[in-house]
């Protein structure tokens, strides 16, 4: 019987083949290499973040600390400043017309003093009984003393007294109704505000010894209302004073050689001005 030859299987072993592994650095080394930079991002972003997060406190912070003020304190904060020093305004010196007005003392007088007057004022009053006479009495032929009416809307007796007045310069009694007019000044400036009747004029006029019909005639007619109106336009007319005031704001109103005193001040101001003037002249 035929030998059946057994066949021999090659073995046929697989290929192994291998790959290449990347050499493997220290271990040590890469961790400390990666760390590093590592770190170095971190402390980029820390500082970062902390602009960013103290900016957004910071903002709020002043914010709600602005609201807070704004609430405790509604009303404005005023600062007290210290003004720098200015000059001294001098004094305005108004030129006062005078002429064709009553005046009493020498024309070529070196003081003149024109006042702006209302016979109901009380100031006027007192001024007239308490410096008018002595101021004339201790400058005698050196003052020119010129009276301009200025009578106030609100005292009643005011216009037609100033009227009055005028009238009785047409028969040369100007400066004795003047002063009568304010030594009766209680019954001008009453205190039930009464308009007085004609004859309270009349009976002046009278005592004067003056032509009554002519007089009574001027004040009916209203001859001066129109000049004493026109003395009103002009003092509203004069330039302020250098403290900013009305030349002519209220009664009485003076001006001694142009230097103007507002008001019922006593005499040692007018001495004052009167000197200073008269030391020029010397």
């Amino acid at each position: 019987m035929p030998t059946k030859s057994r066949k021999s299987t090659p073995v046929i072993e697989d290929e192994i083949i291998e790959e290449e592994t990347p050499a493997i650095e220290d271990p040590e080394e890469f961790i400390t290499f990666k760390r590093s930079h590592f770190y170095s991002v971190l402390v980029v972003l820390a500082f970062g973040v902390g602009l960013l997060v103290g900016y957004v406190v910071w903002g709020r912070s002043a914010a709600a600390a602005t609201t807070t003020a704004v609430v405790a304190n509604p009303e404005p904060i005023y600062v007290e400043v210290t003004p720098l020093p200015t000059a001294i305004p001098e004094p305005v010196v108004y030129e006062i017309e005078t002429e064709g007005f009553p005046s009493r003392g020498p024309d070529d007088a070196p003081i003149t003093i024109v006042e702006f007057s209302d016979y109901q004022c009380p100031y006027c009053w007192r001024w007239h009984v308490q410096v008018y006479d002595a101021l004339m009495e201790a400058y005698p032929d050196k003052i020119r003393f010129v009276y301009r009416n200025f009578p106030l809307s609100f005292h009643q007796n005011a216009l037609p007294a100033a009227e009055a007045a005028l009238c009785a310069g047409d028969q040369n009694a100007y400066w004795e109704f003047h002063d009568a007019l304010f030594a009766n000044q209680e019954s001008l400036n009453n205190q039930s505000g009464t308009i007085l009747e004609q004859t309270f004029y009349n009976d002046l006029a009278a005592s004067f010894n003056l032509d009554v019909a002519t007089f009574e005639e001027c004040m009916v007619s209203r001859k001066y209302e129109e000049f004493i109106q026109n003395d009103m336009q002009y003092a509203a007319s004069l330039p302020i004073d250098s403290n900013g005031e009305s030349a002519v704001g209220g009664t009485p109103t003076f001006f001694v050689n142009g230097y103007r005193l507002g008001g019922a001040y006593p005499i040692e101001y007018f001495v004052q001005i009167i000197e200073a003037e008269l030391a020029k002249t010397q």
